[in-house]
Formats: C-alpha cells, sequence, structure tokens
C-alpha cells in the first residue's frame, strides 16, 4: 500500500521539472505569480491555466499531491466567493436572502478571483513538490548572497527557511495523527455550527503546539550540541546554472510579460 505524502514534502524524481535548477523556479514562480495578479480575462486565466498543467504533467507529480494545498485554503476560496457574489438590494439577482441578493456579476468576479488564488496555491505547491527544502534554501542563500554586504545574516535566514520547510510536512503529519487519535476517542469535528466545531479543534491544537515547541527545542539543543554557529555555512553540492536553466527562465519571464501586455 502506498504511504501517503504529507502536503509540502518533496517527492523525488528524475523528471524536468525536478531537474531545473531552483533558482530558475524561484524565478519562475514569480514571474507567475505577477502574471496571475496582472491579467484581467478569464482566456488569460485559461492560458496560465493550461500552462501549469502543463508543468505538472512534465513533473510528474501525481495530481493529487498538487491541489492537496486547496484544501488548507478553502475557506479563503469560499469567502472570496461570497463576498464578491453579495449585494446589498440588487435590481437583478440569482439568489435573494431578505436585503441580500447573489449578483451574477459578482459572482462571476467571486469565481474569477478564486480562480486565481486556487491557481497561485497550486503552482507554489509544484515548486516545494519537486525542489528538496536543503536545495531552496541554497537557491535562497544564492539570491540574497550580495546583501552580505549589508551585513544581513544570510546564512541564517537560509537556515531558517530549511528548516520552516521541513516542518510543513512534520506539522500536517502530526495534525492527522492527532485527528486520527482524537476521533479514536470519540471526537466529532463536521458537526455543529461553526462555534462547535471550532471548540472540536482545541484538543487537537493544544498538543500540536506543545509538539511543535518540543521539536523546536530539541532541535536548538542539537544544533548547539554541534557547535553550530552559522558561520562559513557548506553546501555539499554547489549549484550552477546550466544554459538549459537559462533558457527555461528567459523564455518564461517572456512569455509572462507579454501574457500581462497582452491581456
Amino acid at each position: 500500500m502506498a504511504v501517503p505524502v504529507p502536503f509540502g514534502q518533496f517527492v523525488p524524481d528524475d523528471s524536468p521539472v525536478h531537474r531545473l535548477d531552483p533558482r530558475a523556479k524561484i524565478g519562475l514562480v514569480l514571474a507567475y505569480s505577477m502574471l496571475l495578479f496582472a491579467v484581467e480575462s478569464w482566456f488569460a486565466l485559461a492560458l496560465v491555466g493550461a500552462s501549469l498543467t502543463l508543468a505538472i504533467a512534465l513533473s510528474r507529480v501525481p495530481v493529487r499531491l498538487v491541489v492537496r494545498g486547496l484544501w488548507t485554503v478553502s475557506l479563503l476560496l469560499a469567502f472570496t466567493l461570497i463576498a464578491n457574489g453579495l449585494r446589498w438590494q440588487p435590481e437583478a439577482a440569482l439568489l435573494r436572502l431578505g436585503p441580500f441578493g447573489v449578483d451574477g456579476g459578482g459572482l462571476a468576479t467571486g469565481l474569477f478571483f478564486a480562480a486565481r488564488i486556487a491557481l497561485l496555491i497550486v503552482g507554489t505547491s509544484l515548486v516545494t513538490l519537486t525542489t528538496s527544502p536543503v536545495a531552496l534554501a541554497d537557491a535562497l542563500a544564492h539570491l540574497i548572497g550580495p546583501s552580505r554586504a549589508l551585513r544581513v545574516p544570510v546564512d541564517d535566514i537560509a537556515t531558517m527557511f530549511s528548516i520552516a520547510l521541513r516542518f510543513i510536512p512534520t506539522t500536517a503529519e502530526e495534525v492527522e495523527k492527532i485527528v486520527v487519535a482524537q476521533t479514536a476517542r470519540g471526537a466529532v469535528f463536521d458537526e455543529g455550527g461553526p462555534v462547535r466545531r471550532a471548540k472540536a479543534w482545541v484538543p487537537v491544537l493544544v498538543p500540536l503546539f506543545v509538539n511543535l515547541f518540543r521539536r523546536a527545542d530539541d532541535l536548538a539543543v542539537a544544533m548547539e550540541s554541534r557547535c553550530y554557529t552559522g558561520v562559513g555555512r557548506t553546501r555539499l553540492r554547489e549549484p550552477r546554472m546550466r544554459v538549459s536553466d537559462w533558457l527555461v527562465l528567459l523564455c518564461g519571464v517572456t512569455l509572462a510579460v507579454l501574457a500581462a501586455i497582452l491581456y
């Protein structure tokens, strides 16, 4: 039986997306994010979605893992849809709830914004699924390396970033274990109103934060016992941008700029 992969965890493979340099991926994600918030038509958004679908196919990562992050922002997506769809005493309403009504134009706007957020979450999830936390931390250290001249602790920032990425799947796995344990003890999380459901999550959040603080303390003790100072941090492999990485980055940024201008 296949072992479930926690959200945000690196999925090793040898696909073209995996082999792409992490610095190129970060540049593409930045261009992709700016493009998402620059386009204003469904046609342009569909083109962005098609390019993301192509990237997912090239990565060979299961689609269920890529879209798993949408569940964590489902409330945000629902709020975006409702906040844009509701109108105060609209003239032509698809559905009326007292003085409020669901307007067709507002509903379309809410769907557009929700689709934009969903594409952003899926695109950034693809990066963490195809790049190891160590490679991402090294790429970040290279990108902000020139700030060492301003006495910015680049190595410490890279280390914190790497630890934070490693804690994402650990936290998700810890939540799943606690939820299963509380459910076995009779806890119910999907019944009642919002207040009752929020109270049901208290027995999950308390042990979760206790375990996270315990893990952080153990990690700090382990780093201190190994005399970690953050100065002169070395790497097992020095990343190098290949010609193919530069070409993919240049093409991706160019297409994003053209799409933002034309659409």
